[in-house]
């Protein structure tokens, strides 16, 4: 592993590895692969959608607002009509042989040839206005000067003859325009809706197909997670842990439902305002692309800051959660030692990391979010400078000056976007970083190679243990010691000696550094651990109750029947006090039991240890944190389940343990003597010492 995944800082991992990070979270989205196909097809609609808003608009403005036209010196010239044979469709002829040419045809010839036509005086010295012929506007027609009838039932008004009309009779020539901008205008409401319409089915697809790829994710993870030994989870605090689970799949949703399509709609735009743009007019478009490389070098210098500064973050937010999660769970503690200010003190230090942190990307977007504001700005001055020039010389339509501008702010609008996404993805980047090392980070025991043992004796054997949870620094030094079956071996020892240790190593959640623990003639590391699990059953001191009811706090989610439930709890001795709760059995416990005494929660751990049924039962340290009474009654409980099965017994209290079978004492991870409890009292060696010392106090 390349580091601590809780404790990340910038520059571990970082841009080399984005790409192989997202092909490890191609799996993850292979079930999801139809609704996000959906969602690019609805995201291309969209594209096209807003592509073709300034375009419709350019439309209207040049075919129906402006919709000039101009009549061609008469006769032409030979230069001028070696110049229009180039142009076979652009002038209309009238009924008395006068020509026309649409503005719209004018702007798109050849700059050189349009400048000669201009410059000779055959083209702009006057315009036009097409006009329809029908019985509304025979009487407005008749006696207007220069007019020119065409083939297809309309007239050329002149523009400065229908300027003195009224406002009625414009209206009435011009009623096919008004038609045309009645139909653009619906059009652009229909793109409108159809843009509102696949933004719904793309944001819908896109949430689901997100859950659904988290979904998958927290679920590995969980399983992943509950799978290590607890050695991973010695190192690892709860509340970073947490944060994987959480926070950082929550980061890897946003990046799904908000860059894994969308990014491409946004490259779909700038693609398609290129191309449009270009279309249109190419001198125009290249002026606007001279704004291109600094907006690029702008975004890969802010991309890069901005990527270090979530690192950052994320690092800051996970240290912040661990501190959180470890003095919350020891709040008490915390206020019994009244040390509230040496921890707000250290908390200040964590979250005035996280705070600069925070201010750094702040810094960073109201840097890089004016400064692409001003380019946008600049972009459309030089458009409207360069344009507005072009324009006036008849080689531009206004429509396709107010189609760039358009198009122009909507360049920047997905670069923005782009960015941002960029900053989304670096976030769920720098999680997916922790959370894959996390899933790297493989600390499970080995698992079985053979099969569980048949045979169901509960026996158990250490043979020559050594063990040390740290290189160099041995716990347990060469322990050998048996556990008939159905008897009861106790393990004494002062504070430090092995003892607890000898209880894990039989549960199994560590494995022996040389030697072997074994149970029922089978080494430990032969056993499937689900198998071995089912066998044994652990108590301890520190009682964690789950939040829910009592019921299924004993079950554990098995189902093996209200008897073997009531009969669990009656042997343990918790039934008296479950039955005297309002709701008994089904009465919710509050978070790790506080709702409880501690001697009730000692109990329902009894009752949890029998309800599994075990051939092996441990009892580490079972009985040294509840009053006399509540011990008796479990040493009732003991004896009673000693004489079902094997048990091994962790004790603090020696009074508890003076009717084992065998004693094992353990002195500086050795087995220091062995014997039943008068055996050991007439050896008068270290069980002696120990029991005068507890009598004394």
């Amino acid at each position: 592993m390349r580091g601590d995944f809780g404790y990340m800082e910038e520059g571990q991992l970082g841009k080399p590895y984005n790409l192989r990070l997202l092909r490890r979270l191609l799996p993850y989205v292979r079930g999801s692969w139809g609704a996000v196909a959906l969602a690019l097809l609805a995201s291309i609609l969209i594209t096209a959608a807003d592509l073709a808003v300034p375009y419709v608009s350019k439309v209207a403005i040049d075919h129906y607002i402006v919709g000039t036209w101009y009549e061609a010196k008469k006769p032409l010239p030979a230069e001028a009509k070696r110049i229009l044979e180039n142009y076979p469709d652009g002038l209309v002829r009238s009924a008395d042989g006068r020509a026309f040419m649409s503005h719209v045809k004018a702007t798109e010839m050849d700059p050189a040839h349009a400048r000669k036509l201009e410059e000779s005086g055959v083209l702009f010295p006057h315009k036009f206005v097409r006009a329809p012929r029908n019985a509304k506007t025979r009487r407005i027609l008749e006696g207007l000067p220069g007019l020119a009838d065409m083939p297809d039932k309309t007239a050329m008004v002149p523009a400065e003859t229908l300027a003195g009309l009224s406002t009625k009779h414009r209206a009435i020539l011009r009623a096919d325009d008004l038609a045309g901008l009645f139909s653009m205008g619906l059009l652009l409401l229909a793109l409108s809706a159809a843009a509102v319409f696949f933004g719904y089915w793309e944001y819908n697809l896109l949430e689901r197909a997100g859950q659904r790829i988290m979904q998958g994710i927290r679920t590995h993870l969980f399983d992943h997670l509950v799978a290590q030994s607890p050695a991973f989870f010695d190192r690892h605090p709860v509340g970073r842990l947490v944060t994987r689970v959480t926070n950082d799949v929550e980061n890897l949703n946003e990046m799904f439902k908000s860059v894994m399509v969308t990014v491409f709609k946004d490259v779909f735009i700038l693609a398609g305002i290129v191309g449009v743009m270009l279309a249109l007019d190419v001198r125009l478009a290249l002026v606007c692309l001279v704004l291109v490389p600094p907006v690029i070098l702008v975004t890969a210098v802010f991309s890069r800051m901005a990527r270090d500064a979530f690192r950052r973050l994320r690092a800051t937010v996970a240290r912040m959660n661990a501190f959180l999660q470890e003095r919350l769970s020891g709040i008490r503690a915390v206020q019994f030692f009244a040390v509230e200010d040496a921890q707000m003190e250290e908390f200040s230090v964590v979250n005035r990391e996280n705070y600069d942190a925070g201010m750094l990307q702040i810094k960073i977007f109201a840097v890089f979010m004016p400064l692409m504001e001003f380019l946008s700005a600049l972009g459309v001055a030089l458009i409207i400078w360069y344009g507005g020039l072009r324009v006036l010389s008849g080689q531009v339509t206004l429509g396709t000056l107010v189609a760039f501008v358009s198009y122009m702010r909507m360049f920047f609008r997905p670069v923005r976007d782009i960015a941002e996404k960029y900053n989304i993805m670096q976030a769920a980047m720098a999680s997916s970083e922790r959370i894959f090392e996390f899933l790297d980070t493989d600390e499970r025991l080995p698992p079985g190679t053979g099969q569980a043992p048949e045979k169901r004796e509960g026996r158990a054997d250490f043979q020559s243990v050594d063990f040390s949870y740290e290189p160099g620094r041995p716990v347990l030094r060469n322990v050998s010691f048996s556990i008939p079956p159905g008897s009861t071996v106790a393990l004494v020892g002062r504070t430090g000696s092995g003892k607890t240790t000898c209880a894990h190593l039989l549960e199994r959640f560590y494995d022996p550094v040389s030697g072997s623990v074994a149970m029922d003639g089978a080494d430990l590391r032969q056993w499937p651990v689900r198998d071995l699990r089912k066998r044994l059953a652990l108590v301890q001191q520190d009682v964690f109750l789950f939040a829910g009811t009592i019921r299924d706090n004993i079950t554990l989610g098995q189902d093996k029947g209200e008897d073997a439930l009531l009969s669990a709890a009656e042997k343990s001795g918790a039934l008296e006090f479950i039955r005297h709760l309002e709701k008994g059995m089904d009465t919710v416990l509050a978070e790790r039991g506080t709702n409880l005494s501690a001697g009730q929660r000692q109990l329902l751990s009894f009752a949890r240890a029998l309800y599994a049924d075990p051939a092996v039962l441990i009892l580490d340290e079972a009985t040294s944190s509840v009053d006399p009474e509540t011990e008796a009654a479990i040493q009732k409980a003991i004896r009673q389940m000693s004489a079902e099965r094997t048990m091994l017994v962790v004790a603090h209290r020696l009074s508890t343990i003076e009717k084992a079978d065998n004693i094992v004492v353990l002195s500086h991870g050795r087995v220091a003597e062995t014997g039943t409890h008068q055996e050991l009292i007439q050896k008068g060696g270290l069980y002696a010492k120990l029991l005068e010392a507890a009598r004394r106090e």
